[in-house]
């Protein structure tokens, strides 16, 4: 209200005191506040106002509520899964991942707010496709949408489960590069015996272990020569308590190295070592020795694949690695297992032959490629 020949009252402008008692004048509405120029009244006061009440209301899709979720949204039905005990019993870990991966997918072209009982498998599909130069990023989004609607069906959200019904993408077949025995001495000859990197190395190689398992290996472990130990991998939900022996090998490299009072693998200030920051500190020893190809999680797959040019079988192989089935070793091992088949196969074949009866491999073969008839 303003003083003069009459009174006449202006729509959202307010006044603000400021910490040295002087009265601000704002034209306020949207949640957007503009100066205006006083006294108010004032011909540059009106004219401040004129424009400030002349700017257009900004278009948005979102609510006005900041914070504000909306029922039965894609981003509500996260919200439930979050705070259910399906979510609450996987590994801190996996609910980090798993929770960042599904705020990206809300926040993709403003998805949050739509009903997720519209989403369908085609819609999921174009999201996977996007992201077909990075596959396992997309398999990852896939896998996290499926079990965001397995949660909507348990709980009688919903009816249909649209992610079931997209494929994954075809990626990295083999993974994480499995160490080869001229790469395991190059990394040897590099870092020599008593120092940490040679220890993680032969601790990853003579156990088979994570990076999550490998930083928690202490004295504390060992008994009578053998690691005992429970795997962080799903220890909350279906743990698996193994014992390994400690081989001479192993053992040496142990004693023979300064190590924690905890754990056998100790920061340069004689802390434990975190398992992303483990894995970092070994990324640099890897480059240290110019294997840039070779992570801490290939030593796994290497102690695999060598226990199976071993003639090792899976279920032995499984007592090491600690996998329930054999889906995962068999990956593993596919390329040492046929080495030691194709080995195996033809040392019999040249057992059977005499010396004076010996067939040549290709023989009984035409050149049009069929089998010659004998007479």
């Amino acid at each position: 209200m303003f003083e003069g020949a009459m009174k006449f009252r202006l729509k959202y402008v307010v006044e603000d005191t400021d910490r040295h008692g002087n009265v601000r004048l704002y034209y306020r509405r949207n949640g957007r506040k503009t100066r205006l120029r006083g006294p108010a009244g004032s011909p540059e006061f009106l004219l401040d106002y004129r424009a400030a009440a002349a700017e257009p209301k900004p278009l948005t899709n979102k609510p006005e509520q900041t914070g504000r979720v909306v029922p039965r949204s894609i981003r509500w039905l996260c919200v439930q899964y979050f705070k259910s005990a399906m979510f609450q019993e996987l590994d801190p870990r996996t609910q980090k991942v798993r929770r960042a991966i599904l705020e990206r997918f809300c926040q993709n072209k403003g998805d949050d707010d739509k009903p997720f009982a519209l989403l369908l498998h085609r819609h999921i599909r174009v999201r996977r496709d996007e992201m077909a130069d990075r596959p396992e990023a997309a398999n990852s989004m896939v896998k996290a949408l499926r079990q965001l609607y397995r949660f909507a069906l348990r709980y009688d959200h919903h009816d249909d489960n649209p992610a079931d019904k997209v494929e994954y993408l075809k990626g990295n077949a083999d993974g994480f590069h499995s160490w080869s025995l001229a790469e395991i001495e190059k990394f040897e000859d590099t870092h020599a015996i008593g120092t940490p990197a040679r220890l993680a190395l032969a601790l990853a190689l003579y156990t088979g272990q994570r990076r999550a398992d490998l930083v928690v290996f202490g004295k504390q472990h060992v008994r009578d020569g053998w690691l005992i130990f429970t795997q962080h991998k799903g220890r909350n939900r279906s743990p698996v308590r193994l014992e390994i022996p400690i081989i001479q090998e192993l053992q040496t490299i142990i004693d023979q190295t300064p190590t924690g009072d905890l754990t056998f693998l100790v920061t340069a200030f004689n802390r434990p070592f975190t398992s992303n920051g483990f894995g970092n500190r070994f990324r640099k020893w890897c480059d240290e020795a110019g294997l840039s190809n070779c992570s801490v999680h290939g030593l796994r797959k290497a102690a695999a694949a060598r226990l199976a040019e071993l003639g090792c079988t899976e279920q032995e192989i499984m007592s090491i690695t600690g996998h329930w089935t054999s889906k995962e070793v068999t990956r593993y091992t596919r390329a040492a297992s046929q080495k030691t088949r194709a080995e195996s196969a033809l040392r019999r074949m040249s057992a059977e032959q005499t010396p004076d009866k010996s067939v040549p491999l290709l023989d009984g073969v035409v050149s049009s490629g069929t089998k010659a008839q004998s007479k």
